[in-house]
């Protein structure tokens, strides 16, 4: 089967795990020190504005209380997001207000966010579709004029940027995700940006228990180094230092990881064009760097299901991503949200990823190419 998402694994993250195992150290320790440090000059910003955690997720429920959001306000959320995202908004007891998308980047505009702003709304959870930036100067004159909170979910833009700015670097808080589907992977593991010392500081407390001074090796100065205080009922939530090995290792790699998913996605762009009822993801502007995490075609003429089933059929999976939260009983949404409902009946993800072979892309196209002469 040819994976839609696959990582990309080998001897050098081994050896960089033996390491780990001969250090006899496999909690946090200078190994995630590092690895922050790199991947802040790798987003172009600072040491003391990033933190590692276990997870995205996490980052999302944490920033309900990291930016004192209280049950009863409410969160803009675009309905096409991460079900991680409308889950820590309910969770908080906060009130989830979700807004509609542009159909065809399925990225929130500022257009869709401002028509349901009103009083009560306190913050924004975005995301970049697929890595994708958003048209961030508009999202944030908007967001700045009325007050509003900005949380990036940048999970996919490991490499994102918009005017050589880092998605997950505009707002108070982003984050990014290295789980085993995503670009640079370690298994599970995230990096959180915030917009001040005093936040990171706030979020290294609130993701170790809340604790004031750090105990064991760390506490060094103390004389009751076993002493402790804390100042909030704070998660576990840390990096380790087997999965920043991994990470550090992946980031050395992810240049040539980059390469090679940017050439995936033009030889898409070259050898579909000739179909004329699939419309392809829209060009970049310059201003834009991309990730190239999906690649989203949209099906015009009602047979986006059967196509993804005939490429399963012929060992080629497909998916769409993501299923809009308004369309989730759960949570209870009202309004209307056409784009999003256009995006999520027409939009199939095809395999993107850096160990697709040019032979991989032959026999996709090829497929694609079979199911259109066969009509179905």
């Amino acid at each position: 089967m040819i994976n839609v998402y696959q990582p990309s694994l080998g001897k050098e993250e081994l050896a960089a795990l033996e390491e780990v195992f001969a250090s006899n150290w496999l909690g946090k320790g200078k190994r995630v020190a590092a690895f922050e440090e790199q991947f802040a000059a790798h987003i172009r910003s600072s040491k003391e504005l990033v933190l590692s955690t276990n997870c995205c997720t996490e980052g999302l429920f944490s920033s309900m209380h990291l930016l004192d959001i209280a049950p009863g306000d409410e969160v803009v959320v675009p309905t096409i997001s991460f079900i991680g995202a409308g889950n820590a908004v309910c969770a908080n007891g906060s009130k989830l207000v979700l807004c509609d998308v542009d159909p065809r980047t399925l990225n929130a505009r500022a257009e869709d966010i401002e028509k349901v702003i009103t009083p009560k709304t306190k913050a924004l959870l975005l995301l970049h579709y697929g890595g994708v930036p958003c048209e961030m100067d508009d999202i944030m004159d908007l967001c700045n004029r009325k007050g509003i909170k900005v949380i990036e979910d940048a999970a996919a833009g490991v490499s994102s940027f918009y005017k050589g700015k880092a998605i997950g670097t505009f707002g108070e808080m982003g984050m990014w995700s290295f789980d085993a589907m995503k670009i640079l992977v370690c298994g599970d593991g995230a990096m959180l940006h915030f917009n001040s010392p005093e936040l990171r500081r706030k979020a290294d407390r609130w993701l170790y228990f809340g604790l004031e001074t750090k105990s064991g090796y760390e506490n060094s100065v103390a004389q009751k180094w076993w002493e402790f205080d804390i100042s909030s009922f704070g998660h576990r939530a840390i990096m380790n230092d087997v999965t920043a090995a991994m990470a550090l290792t992946q980031l050395r790699k992810l240049p040539a990881f980059l390469v090679r998913r940017a050439e995936v996605h033009r030889c898409y762009d070259m050898n579909l064009e000739q179909f004329q009822w699939l419309a392809l993801p829209p060009a970049l502007p310059d201003y834009v760097e991309s990730s190239y995490y999906f690649y989203p075609v949209q099906v015009l003429d009602g047979r986006r299901d059967a196509l993804a089933r005939f490429l399963r059929e012929n060992g080629i999976y497909t998916t769409y991503r993501y299923y809009p939260l308004h369309r989730v009983p759960g949570y209870g949404a009202t309004g209307s949200f056409p784009n999003a409902d256009y995006a999520a009946d027409h939009t199939l993800n095809l395999p993107i990823h850096q160990s697709l072979t040019d032979d991989d892309l032959a026999y996709i196209v090829r497929k694609i190419a079979e199911f259109d002469a066969l009509g179905k």
